[in-house]
């Protein structure tokens, strides 16, 4: 699938954020969070203020209320998007639309039912051709649909298929985007449903030439949690050695839940500073990560884990092919293993993320990973935080990497 040209420069990995309620869009506000490493805002309205500001930072911003927007919620209104928002909205709203540099997506909805994808594959090839330097923003439902606590039918009626599978892939068949974009929230529903859906979606995006896009989490749905560092790395890291090209953290300001990167003043909370280490470290990853591009996943290593074992990737011992070989963890350890091929030229690597510690302790520890290489190539890495370099002794390279963090081993 060719990748559509829009405002988003897709050769970058994209770091996003949900949600900046009024008080946060004054230009001291909007330096902040592009000093915090955000390259774009999701789901935010056509404001003048906040867009003048964001293109004086080269913050991109997904305008919503420009097309009617639809939102599965709890299933009740699947299957009614056609009869609600005919294609004639769609051009009264491209009719009406005033643009803005800072303007560098439309929103279309959140979340729908399959039972609407018919008519969003209208809807988005429609507005596509209206807005045609605008990427047409949609995002999905997780395996777990609206809420974490859903039961079986409940999900069932809300994705409008009897499987998750099912559910992306009628996306995969009609609705055009070249990306896929979901939602899914770790510390509110589980690392079991993170890893499958990460596996469900990355395999899609694989299979059909898309890109991955993930919304994780910075805020916590429960009011007395605040998310640490090894957290919010968990998330990014292991959405990397997936594949995942964008991350898009919820929420900046109120939107959900609780302890966002702001408080309802406006004043950074314990998460700005968090939230901004951890996207220093992709930046550091990010010309080398884009590079390159996934073509498999799977995960090593010996420590026991009920959501690693039970994700549907394969959970090796070790991980060898062709290029590297004996890819294996610290006693105890686990990792995610990311293969990639070099998008333009000849090389490899692998992205790896530390997934040892689920429940991500902060505790300062440190992982280590061995792996031999075909001797033809020159091996490097790139650590997303502490610079630990790579040892090699007897044919055998050493790397290691923090609690919860990430690293990429490169073969040229």
């Amino acid at each position: 699938m060719i990748t559509r040209k829009t405002r988003f420069d897709r050769s970058k990995l994209l770091i996003g954020t949900y949600c900046i309620a009024p008080y946060a869009r004054d230009k001291a506000h909007v330096r902040d969070m592009k000093e915090c490493g955000i390259d774009f805002l999701t789901a935010a309205p056509w404001d003048k203020e906040l867009l003048d500001n964001c293109q004086k930072y080269g913050i991109g911003v997904v305008t919503t209320g420009v097309i009617p927007g639809w939102w599965g919620g709890d299933g009740d209104n699947a299957g009614q998007f056609a009869e609600k928002v005919p294609l004639e909205k769609i051009k009264e709203g491209a009719d009406k639309y005033v643009d803005h540099p800072a303007v560098w997506g439309i929103d279309s909805g959140d979340e729908p039912s399959a039972l609407d994808y018919e008519h969003y594959g209208k809807v988005i090839a429609y507005a596509e051709q209206l807005f045609p330097d605008k990427l047409i923003y949609l995002n999905l439902y997780p395996n777990y649909a609206s809420v974490a606590e859903n039961n079986g039918s409940e999900v069932v009626s809300q994705l409008g298929t009897k499987t998750y599978q099912e559910y992306i892939d009628q996306y995969v068949e009609k609705v055009n985007t070249d990306y896929i974009c979901l939602d899914n929230y770790e510390f509110s529903a589980g690392t079991a449903k993170f890893y499958d859906n990460l596996r469900i979606v990355a395999q899609a995006c694989l299979d059909s030439g898309r890109d991955f896009w993930f919304v994780i989490q910075v805020n916590s749905s429960k009011p007395d949690i605040w998310l640490n560092k090894p957290m919010l790395r968990h998330q990014a890291f292991t959405a990397l050695a997936f594949g995942a090209v964008s991350l898009n953290w919820a929420c900046w300001t109120a939107g959900w839940w609780h302890n966002e990167v702001l408080d309802k003043d406006g004043n950074k909370t314990e998460q700005y500073e968090k939230l901004k280490k951890v996207n220093s470290e992709l930046r550091t990853l990010e010309p080398y990560y884009m590079a390159y591009k996934n073509v498999s996943f799977a995960f090593a290593g010996s420590k026991s884990d009920a959501a690693v074992e039970s994700s549907g990737v394969p959970f090796l011992p070790s991980w060898s092919n062709e290029i590297f070989s004996g890819v294996t963890p610290g006693d105890g350890e686990n990792i995610c293993v990311g293969f990639m091929r070099k998008r333009e030229g000849k090389g490899y690597a692998l992205m790896i993320s530390d997934v040892t510690n689920p429940a991500c302790v902060d505790d300062g520890s440190v992982r280590t990973v061995r792996f031999q290489a075909d001797p033809k190539y020159k091996i490097s890495v790139v650590n997303s935080d502490t610079q630990y370099g790579l040892k090699y002794e007897n044919g055998v390279y050493t790397v290691t990497l923090d609690n919860c963090g990430g690293v990429m081993i490169i073969a040229e």
